[in-house]
């Protein structure tokens, strides 16, 4: 796991010094960033922005007042856009383990407190290891209210710690919202011993099956795919190594399951009726739940089958929806598609078996 660490820490700390000197644009996808977002990034220092290493946008909706933690915050951007969003109330933490990017990040601090307006800075960064978080004393269980993370669990050699790590720290009910590198079959050994291909997020490319199991083992819901978009390698010497794996950029939320004495006591045995009614900021018109769900502002109700039920229940967004539960198997409306979607969409029945070597994940 040391020599991972290292080979990661001298790609990101020495190697590459702006996001242009990537090989791959794995590290680097266009996300569809809203227009609100796109304003609060002109915000952001373009030092910090030129450092800026992600394959998707970890933004979730409704962050006023939270306190988030950013894993892999490299030089900041993701944590200043975060700042932003959560507002004075609210507070932000980034770790990383890579001290030239943290020296980025916190040299701008004072600039991004007097851009935004606030009175006192409401973000601090930490170095760390994102398997390690307990061991700071500074994070600590059940603290915070979303944890994110832009294109780094894929970098650890020990993936299923990562979401035990995550786990710990959530507080119940949290939210972790994730975006990261998946391949579509098992990434050969000789690859991933290829300092190049780790660095560019390619050999520690995570298997769906196993971030399933992972999550679940560690406590969390299923997970839930928000968004996924295929990425494109763009450079002929390391495709030629890859061959015909492809890779995508997916973005996952899991929340922490409540403790049985916290959990609701409503029966939801076959699912409810739900309705986005309560708007929430810069979302006044639809609320993306999922990739195959979509709620519009007191719109048609839309049924959810029972486990989907419990996670909106369970989340901070609980509050901005109406539910009607259905009491008798016969009340379940006629609309196959959505009383048999799973939280993981159609994508776990193309990746059934673990595609990542043992032990990898």
């Amino acid at each position: 796991m040391a020599s991972v660490h290292e080979d990661v820490q001298n790609y990101y700390g020495q190697q590459l010094q702006q996001s242009a000197d990537l090989k791959t644009d794995a590290c680097c996808t266009k996300a569809q960033i809203p227009s609100f977002i796109k304003e609060i990034i002109k915000k952001v220092h373009p030092e910090v922005v030129a450092k800026y290493y992600g394959c998707g946008l970890v933004m979730p909706p409704k962050l006023e007042g939270c306190r988030v933690l950013d894993l892999g915050s490299g030089s900041g951007r993701d944590v200043y856009i975060l700042s932003n969003l959560v507002g004075a109330q609210g507070y932000i933490v980034g770790v990383d383990m890579t001290a030239e990017q943290l020296d980025v990040a916190k040299r701008f601090i004072d600039y991004h407190t007097k851009e935004y307006g606030f009175e006192k800075a409401n973000v601090e960064f930490r170095l760390g290891k994102i398997e390690q978080l307990t061991d700071d004393p500074g994070l600590k269980t059940n603290s915070f209210d979303v944890i994110v993370s832009n294109c780094v669990v894929n970098l650890s050699p020990d993936k299923k710690k990562v979401l035990q790590q995550v786990y710990e720290i959530l507080k119940p009910g949290g939210e972790f919202y994730f975006s990261d590198v998946y391949a579509d079959q098992p990434v050969p050994e000789e690859l991933r011993q290829n300092k190049v291909l780790w660095g560019e997020c390619l050999s520690g490319a995570i298997c769906v099956s196993d971030l399933i199991s992972g999550a679940l083992d560690a406590g969390f819901t299923q997970p839930i795919l928000v968004s996924k978009q295929p990425i494109g390698v763009n450079n002929d010497e390391l495709q030629k190594l890859l061959g015909d794996i492809k890779f995508t950029s997916c973005t996952y939320r899991l929340f922490k399951n409540k403790p049985a004495e916290e959990s609701t006591s409503v029966n939801d045995k076959f699912g409810a009726l739900v309705t986005y009614q309560t708007p929430i900021n810069h979302y006044e018109n639809e609320f993306q739940f999922s990739q195959t769900i979509t709620f519009k502002l007191n719109g048609e109700p839309q049924y959810l089958n029972t486990e989907l039920v419990e996670m909106l229940r369970l989340s901070r967004y609980s509050e901005n929806f109406k539910f009607d539960s259905i009491t008798n198997e016969k009340q379940i409306p006629n609309v196959t598609e959505q009383v048999t979607d799973q939280p993981v969409s159609n994508e776990q029945s193309s990746s059934s078996s673990c595609c990542c070597c043992p032990g990898t994940c």
